[in-house]
């Protein structure tokens, strides 16, 4: 509407009722890097790798294994396990660790010893106040290579590009990196079972 001489009259606004629809934008939250551990379990070389993941993002930080000598008694040999991962669980500080599931075969001795590695590859982080998630060994290469039955050679080639600086010394390293991979794309899913679980 215009006034007599065609002026636009003036339209006055208090500063109380613009501030009152100001909200100030709070900033994005900081995305922290989570420190994860994945843990092939063997009787005779239990692999480890140590990762970080920041968002979409992975870096490599450490990997290895843990060997006991092959005269050690099975007790002894579970013990050397877990002292190794419970080093390793000292050095690098890790939030969350992952462990893969027990491959069942036809020699039920060889299982159940399997098992027993395994156990003690869950109760180390456990001790540490650490929580363990497990994933079965068709996951672990369907989530590293897009396929459930690659081979190590198949997740050696993806280890190079997702993880450009990690050198695993040996197979069960490799395997230990792929297991931490797995858990850092999956980790979000984990969480969500475990709040529902605990509700």
């Amino acid at each position: 509407m215009t006034g007599k001489a065609g002026f636009v009259p003036l339209v006055y606004v208090s500063f109380t009722s613009l501030w009152r629809y100001h909200y100030p934008m709070a900033p994005p939250p900081i995305r922290q890097p989570v420190r994860i551990l994945g843990i092939d379990p063997g009787l005779r070389r239990t692999g480890w790798g140590v990762i970080e993941s920041e968002g979409n993002r992975l870096s490599f930080v450490g990997c290895g294994s843990v060997e006991p000598p092959d005269d050690l008694p099975l007790a002894s040999r579970l013990l050397a396990i877990h002292e190794g991962l419970a080093a390793v669980l000292g050095d690098y500080r890790p939030a969350e660790a992952a462990v893969e599931q027990t491959f069942v075969n036809k020699d039920g001795v060889a299982t159940l010893k399997l098992g027993q590695a395994r156990g003690v590859a869950m109760l180390a982080p456990a001790m540490f106040g650490i929580s363990v998630a497990e994933y079965a060994p068709n996951q672990v290469k369907k989530t590293v290579v897009g396929a459930g039955h690659a081979d190590k050679n198949q997740i050696a080639v993806m280890l190079k590009i997702l993880l450009p600086k990690a050198d695993p010394k040996s197979p069960d390293a490799a395997d230990a990196l792929a297991i931490a991979i797995t858990h850092a794309h999956h980790r979000a899913g984990v969480e969500l079972r475990l709040k529902v679980a605990g509700a």
